[in-house]
């Protein structure tokens, strides 16, 4: 796993200057600059231009990563794989923009009365989500080709400073809200251009129809991976985005930027999720392929631990601060607390059996995923509908995190019955044992009056008697290595 190691490490690095820059964006520049019925439009456009992107795919976007390494020809051209791929998305985007046209008036109906301002702004979606999926199909096949930190730099990092500028603009009042939605909306191209050139530079992409020479048997099994996988993803998504959309038609806008603003911050503790999987999900392709089942085991559990301590330590750092964070963002978010706690617990149980979904998918039996995303639409759909007439927004993480929990346990189940494939080991109860006790350590530790106080000293504590602890009982072989290195690379320890 040196590689792994290597191209994580920096992809994480970007990642979380990513994270810095768009916590800076949405928990600073946002509240200082927007009222939360601005911050509810802005990201209510985002999640439903993603939306409109996951449908545009038509699913072959997913099949590079099972597909990629037995199309590998450079002799060849890869026998025009990206092209194909490019292609059957193009087709995607023009469909399903001549839909969103059609049925504009049902669609704005849905929102007239909560939410008036994303009926005025309807259309700007509709950038979003075409400069993303080009994007993410570019990624995609990027990382097949093991060339992770370009597509991340471009897409954490440079396109937030984009969006940093352009809230500075707003908030000095150089542009008007209005010209703010459009400019937010069409920058999305920007990072996606310069994938694309990147790829003319790797000479992998172009549009020579001609150069597409996949063979008809394996298009059939293309086709069908596709149209499971499109089914599959989109399910997921909706239920990424099916919270803020049904917040906005409810409750309004206002509900909406507090949660969407929450989802935000319970992505930073995904950042890690995201890095691995980026390096992890095409060896889940090459162990298939090999039948290698002992290095898909190895490589299950030594995943699930890594993540499941650095995930539980970033909800600590969160969680033992929670009131004084929230009120530093604005005391409205207060109310938000709830959200956070429901969310973050279906985020967790996310992360640590998230490798799951890959080995699942990647496998010959990927047809019965459709059973489980099938059953996570309805599930958060219809607690949705119970939940948030009666509890608000809070009803909405509450249905997020049973649904999580119940996909994510299913589909875990799956896998070992099917395959033997488990991601747990001993060294995981010493983790949830230490992690119980300090969760109730500190409820029982009171509160400061400086809020600022308050929250350093707490942090302090708690490296004292988590991290730290983890780390001289060596309780993660693979946390520790990666210690040493910075360790080392800081000339603190020892060679």
């Amino acid at each position: 796993m040196g590689y792994i190691q290597k191209d994580a490490f920096r992809t994480m690095l970007l990642s979380y200057l990513g994270m810095f820059l768009g916590y800076f964006n949405k928990a600073f520049l946002f509240i200082i600059f927007l009222t939360t019925e601005e911050m509810g439009l802005l990201n209510l456009l985002l999640s439903v231009g993603l939306l409109f992107a996951q449908f545009c795919n038509l699913g072959t976007v997913y099949s590079v990563g099972k597909f990629f390494p037995f199309f590998r020809n450079k002799a060849k051209n890869n026998y025009g794989f990206l092209q194909y791929n490019f292609l059957i998305v193009t087709v995607g985007v023009v469909l399903f923009t001549f839909l969103v046209l059609v049925f504009r008036n049902e669609i704005s109906s849905y929102y007239a009365e909560k939410s008036p301002d994303f009926v005025k702004y309807y259309l700007w979606f509709i950038p979003i989500g075409i400069a993303y999926i080009y994007f993410f199909l570019f990624e995609n096949y990027l990382r097949a080709l093991h060339k992770n930190v370009i597509s991340v730099f471009l897409y954490e990092v440079f396109l937030r400073i984009l969006t940093t500028l352009a809230i500075v603009a707003y908030g000095v009042r150089w542009i008007d809200f209005d010209l703010l939605i459009k400019i937010s909306s069409v920058i999305y191209f920007i990072p996606t251009f310069f994938l694309a050139m990147y790829l003319f530079y790797l000479k992998e992409l172009n549009f020579r129809v001609w150069s597409v020479s996949i063979p008809k048997r394996f298009r059939k099994i293309l086709f069908r991976f596709s149209a499971l996988s499109y089914f599959n993803t989109l399910g997921s998504l909706i239920v990424t985005t099916i919270d803020a959309m049904m917040i906005a038609a409810y409750l309004g806008l206002a509900e909406t930027g507090i949660y969407t603003t929450i989802v935000f911050i319970t992505a930073f503790l995904q950042v890690p999720y995201r890095s691995l999987t980026r390096i992890t999900n095409p060896l889940v392709a090459v162990y298939w392929k090999a039948g290698d089942m002992v290095k898909m085991q190895e490589l299950y559990q030594r995943v699930s631990s890594v993540l499941l301590i650095i995930s539980t330590v970033l909800f600590m750092y969160i969680w033992i601060n929670r009131e004084a964070v929230f009120y530093i963002l604005k005391p409205e978010f207060v109310q938000g607390i709830p959200v956070f706690l429901f969310l973050m617990i279906g985020r967790l149980t996310d992360m640590y059996l998230g490798l799951n979904g890959a080995i699942f998918t990647m496998s010959k039996k990927f047809a019965f995923d459709l059973i489980f995303t099938f059953l996570l639409i309805v599930i958060v759909y219809a607690l949705n509908i119970f939940f948030i007439p009666r509890i608000g927004m809070s009803g909405a993480a509450l249905s997020t995190m049973i649904a999580l929990l119940v996909y994510n346990v299913g589909r875990a189940y799956f896998v070992w019955k099917h395959y033997k494939l488990h991601p747990f080991t001993g060294s995981q109860g010493w983790v949830m044992l230490i992690f119980g006790v300090n969760v109730l350590l500190f409820e029982l530790i009171p509160h400061l009056d400086n809020r600022w106080i308050d929250i350093v000293l707490r942090s302090v504590v708690f490296t004292a008697t988590y991290p730290l602890l983890l780390y001289f009982f060596k309780v993660e072989a693979e946390i520790n290595t990666y210690v040493d290195k910075l360790l080392r690379r800081a000339g603190w320890l020892k060679t």
